[in-house]
């Protein structure tokens, strides 16, 4: 495991190469087509980009005058800004929801896994004949780190579809920023102590894109910014600063130039035309971590299952489909990426595949679409540990029911202290309630998979 500088980093991870095109599966959708007809080429290309621990209240296009963050304002400005856009409380949950498409209820295996029989995105998109690439946080194969429970028992890059990566934390832990230990294209690679690790994955998507320019690709983008440690960036006036609050108001700021960076290499590679674009993030911002919202002081909620650890930004872009930007209340939830994707590209499915997504693409093109009338959560994070964290709840844009009964009128009561006694909350709320308990009740009654049911390597 050597130490590389940025020359023979670039050298070695040389994405050009002959990638084997395999059969489309049955039932492709032709909704690409009807992207082509509307200017976008017959095989538009996919770049979704996945922040990690950021809440939607860090961001300018939000309301937001504490954060800097002109690049994905501007992709807002031209394309549509989500108000109700939903992920699990922590990262590998999300990740596992967004990657397959289903509910953690039915998937889910252990934190930090990704269960080595899953289905993903990227399968699909590769065998369409798109270039797969991935960059940024891995964190599902189980590192050397973790438990036997956990270690190498769930999924590596390559066997999620992805053809070339440049990876934090698959195999190994090291460092994420400065001096970072990252796996690219299955080599460990320890990079020097004053080069930064989301530069050195910004580049490897960046490099990616301009060499496959020419034909269609997927690249998923699960920045390490901007989780803690909150260490300065390059770009922060003091390099040993640790004012923890500034230290992350700078990496948000520098997460968004890598996402600026992304827009500015699609352009230049004449692709960004053809390019459906989607921003997000995998959880609520860091419980150490307070942000001004207008008038409202709003404290990071990771790991809750309240707004504050739930409620995420979510921008979406598809070029020159709007005039100008859009606000959308429809709900979303992270299971609905995948079939967004699908019906942007036309790449299929598996049809053995249950997902429980629904796509928001209409949206993104300012159409109505059939948007959700709820969304379902399972969340049990580490299932083998005692005493289990297992709840569950399916909410609207207002009323949230847990599986306990507790029923709340968040928009009211954001915080969830105040739960509303049954016949209590007048006819409006005992309507949401038997609509939500419909919701909650069409999804299995226990989780499909735990971490006892992996089978070793």
């Amino acid at each position: 495991m050597g130490t590389y500088n940025r020359r023979t980093f670039l050298k070695a991870v040389g994405v050009g190469g002959v990638l084997s095109m395999l059969p489309l599966g049955a039932g492709c959708l032709t909704a690409s087509e009807d992207f082509a007809s509307k200017g976008g080429k017959s095989k538009p290309n996919i770049v979704l980009i996945m922040a990690d621990d950021i809440g939607y209240e860090c961001f300018g296009c939000y309301g937001s005058d504490v954060y800097q963050t002109p690049h994905l304002d501007r992709l807002a400005s031209e394309g549509v800004r989500f108000n109700h856009c939903y992920a699990q409380p922590l990262c590998t949950p999300s990740r596992v929801k967004l990657m397959t498409g289903q509910s953690n209820i039915r998937n889910y295996v252990n934190f930090s896994l990704l269960g080595r029989d899953e289905k993903t995105f990227a399968h699909s998109f590769k065998a369409a004949g798109y270039r797969t690439c991935i960059a940024g946080k891995w964190q599902l194969y189980g590192a050397e780190h973790y438990s036997d429970e956990i270690r190498a028992k769930g999924m590596l890059p390559g066997e999620a579809g992805f053809e070339t990566w440049c990876l934090w934390q698959v195999e190994k832990l090291g460092s994420r920023f400065w001096g970072p230990l990252l796996n690219v294209n299955g080599e460990n690679i320890q990079f020097g102590k004053d080069q930064y690790g989301p530069d050195i994955c910004n580049e490897f998507v960046t490099r990616f894109i301009a060499d496959n320019k020419d034909q269609p690709f997927c690249v998923y983008y699960p920045m390490i910014l901007v989780h803690d440690p909150f260490d300065p960036t390059p770009d922060s006036a003091d390099r040993k600063c640790k004012d923890r609050q500034q230290n992350f108001r700078d990496m948000v700021a520098y997460m968004d130039k890598c996402v600026g960076r992304i827009v500015d290499t699609l352009k230049a590679a004449g692709v960004y035309e053809s390019t459906l674009i989607l921003f997000v993030g995998d959880n609520g911002t860091h419980r150490d971590i307070s942000s001004r919202l207008g008038d409202e002081m709003i404290w990071g909620g990771k790991n809750k299952t309240t707004d504050a650890g739930t409620r995420v930004p979510l921008v979406a872009c598809l070029p020159g489909r709007l005039s100008e930007g859009v606000e959308c209340n429809d709900l979303i939830d992270l299971s609905d990426f995948w079939p967004t994707m699908v019906e942007a590209t036309g790449v299929p499915i598996p049809q053995d595949i249950i997902c429980d997504g629904v796509s928001f693409l209409p949206q993104v093109q300012g159409e109505a679409g059939n948007p959700r009338e709820a969304i379902f959560m399972y969340y049990n994070p580490y299932p083998t540990r005692k005493p289990r964290l297992e709840c569950r709840f399916a909410r609207d844009q207002r009323w949230k029911l847990y599986g306990d009964g507790r029923l709340y009128d968040v928009s009211n009561d954001v915080l969830e202290k105040h739960p509303i006694p049954a016949g209590q909350g007048g006819t409006e709320a005992e309507m949401a309630c038997k609509k939500l308990q419909r919701v909650i009740d069409s999804m299995p009654d226990k989780p499909a998979k735990i971490a006892k049911k992996v089978r070793s390597r």
